[in-house]
């Protein structure tokens, strides 16, 4: 099978995530990190991407939530996620909460660009890269959905020892801050690695932060230590 057709997916993974759906928006249970998160990966997008009226896709979105804070933003989302479980949650909690601008869909990546090349102002991917076979295959698809100059927003785990001591022992086993096994250290990505994917399909490196966790304070911040954690914005080459 060709590769570009091939599922670039691991259906455990998939399968460990939908075992979650009914947490997802739970902000003080096992996946309260999350929502930690939001608004430090809003705050990085919007360094480069106006968001008010701007299409946006997130590739795999789980529950809906960063796809919600876009759409209160001002953007008109599309959020895609192989867990049909994850989609089903996104639809129901927008619904309930009124949200407008945000739509979901059960469908990889992949075949949204083979139907939908070009068609977005801004793509984000956030801590999907590494739970899949081929992340590279992912960045692809990533810089073929975004117009050119159009930015793209990434987010993943650095692969050294020391984000195989915090995002795995400590995150995971020691403060419990997320699931045990929710990460695999071997499938974490450098970022020189990403970058390198990204520039192979005219993706421009623009700024790469890390999220740092403060275990006196209990929250994350942006900041330049990017050894664990990290977002990397690219424009797409006109």
């Amino acid at each position: 099978m060709h590769e570009n057709f091939a599922p670039n997916v691991h259906p455990e993974e998939v399968a460990k995530f939908a075992a979650k759906a009914a947490q997802w928006w739970d902000p003080s249970g096992e996946l309260r990190t999350l929502h930690q998160v939001n608004p430090l990966r809003i705050q990085f997008i919007r360094e480069f991407c106006a968001v008010q009226g701007q299409r946006i896709v997130d590739v795999g979105c789980g529950g809906g939530i960063l796809s919600e804070a876009l759409a209160r933003e001002g953007a008109q989302v599309l959020g895609i996620d192989l867990a049909e479980e994850l989609v089903e949650v996104a639809k129901l909690h927008a619904l309930e909460q009124g949200v407008e601008g945000v739509r979901y869909e059960h469908i990889g990546v992949a075949a949204l660009a083979e139907r939908e090349p070009e068609s977005f102002d801004a793509a984000t991917c956030m801590e999907m890269l590494e739970h899949v076979p081929r992340p590279a295959a992912v960045i692809k698809a990533l810089a073929r959905l975004v117009k050119p100059g159009g930015k793209v927003f990434v987010s993943t785990l650095n692969r050294n020892l020391k984000s195989y001591l915090f995002a795995v022992l400590g995150a995971e086993y020691i403060l419990g801050l997320i699931p045990k096994g929710t990460h695999q250290y071997e499938k974490f990505i450098r970022p020189s690695e990403l970058t390198a994917w990204a520039r192979a399909v005219q993706l421009k490196p623009l700024a790469i932060r890390g999220i740092e966790y403060r275990p006196l304070s209990g929250k994350f911040r942006l900041g330049a230590d990017v050894s664990v954690n990290y977002l990397i914005a690219f424009a797409k080459e006109a």
